[in-house]
């Protein structure tokens, strides 16, 4: 039951962050056009900040000889949920666009923004190994999932694809790992800049969440059953599905808890916003995939706590 308290209180603290947000927008305080400073602000500094800060504290040699461990099982689970999410997306929508969608929010939840800010709450001690689980994950957005899915262009060639690796968030991967391994420690201005710097990371994602949303009409999309569907896979169907597979492979594999508890992160949080930012940059209609985000958000409030309860039971 603490397990539930515990994470009940975390998701009320980030979902009131969200609500800032949200309600900044709609006062008039805030313009939509501040998603798109945030969104910089979160993808080209915090975010790698924490990855930067989480590497030089933790990154050893032992961790080195088990980070494949971690990917191929990120692999492997990933292999599973994409096909599942295709089929529920042709199933769901007769447009194309929107079976991406779909399909898109159940494949990748929010893992990024969400799943980093509740992992370092909750389970501090995992936070690297949660990062090295999700580098799959963003691997496949950025080569398959973004361009296939959400980009009505079909978003250039390999090439185009390859290079979006260059981000700040990959180079503080490789440079976090370089760094942590080295037999010298940084200076603590360094140091502590890059720690200031990751702890806006969490309160900064939650506020772009709440005004990323409240841009978008939403109405018409309380409408459509694709929304409800998507939702009750995304926070029910599939987290319970998981934790009956883990319970199962944990007596087969000899992985460590912690990894089965990754990826059990990924795969409960809501779903994610990329499916209203990026086809909002094409001019497409985001009303759905905006409702999806806040319906689910909202909604994770209550089946966050109540998964995580499961999962210390049945993991434990």
């Amino acid at each position: 039951m603490q397990i539930f308290t515990t994470t009940l209180n975390q998701m009320i603290s980030l979902f009131s962050l969200i609500a800032i947000g949200f309600l900044l927008v709609k006062v008039g305080v805030l313009k939509k056009e501040a998603a798109g400073v945030l969104s910089k602000l979160e993808n080209n500094l915090f975010i790698p900040a924490l990855i930067l800060n989480t590497f030089l504290a933790n990154f050893t040699l032992d961790k080195l000889s088990t980070t494949w461990q971690l990917l191929l099982f990120s692999l492997c689970i990933l292999l599973v949920i994409i096909p599942f999410s295709l089929l529920v997306g042709r199933l769901c929508e007769k447009d194309k666009y929107k079976q991406g969608i779909v399909a898109y929010g159940l494949a990748f939840s929010n893992f990024g923004f969400m799943g980093i800010a509740v992992v370092k709450a909750l389970f501090p001690a995992m936070e690297m190994n949660y990062i090295i689980f999700t580098l799959v994950l963003w691997t496949f957005i950025y080569v398959w999932a973004t361009p296939t899915l959400l980009i009505p262009t079909g978003g250039g060639g390999l090439k185009a694809r390859l290079k979006s690796f260059c981000n700040p968030m990959f180079v503080c991967i490789i440079l976090g790992m370089v760094l942590g391994l080295l037999p010298f420690e940084m200076p603590v201005a360094v140091t502590t800049a890059i720690g200031m710097a990751s702890d806006c990371m969490s309160p900064v994602a939650m506020l772009l969440t709440g005004i990323t949303i409240a841009s978008v009409d939403i109405k018409a999309g309380f409408k459509s059953h694709s929304t409800w569907i998507s939702c009750a896979l995304r926070l029910i169907i599939i987290p319970l599905a998981a934790l009956g597979l883990f319970r199962w492979l944990s007596g087969v594999l000899p992985f460590p808890t912690d990894y089965y508890i990754c990826a059990f992160c990924t795969l409960a949080m809501p779903l994610g916003l990329s499916p209203v930012v990026i086809p909002a940059a094409y001019g497409k209609d985001t009303t759905m995939a905006a409702t999806m985000a806040l319906v689910s958000h909202l909604l994770s409030v209550i089946t966050l706590p109540l998964m995580f309860m499961l999962m210390m039971r049945v993991l434990n």
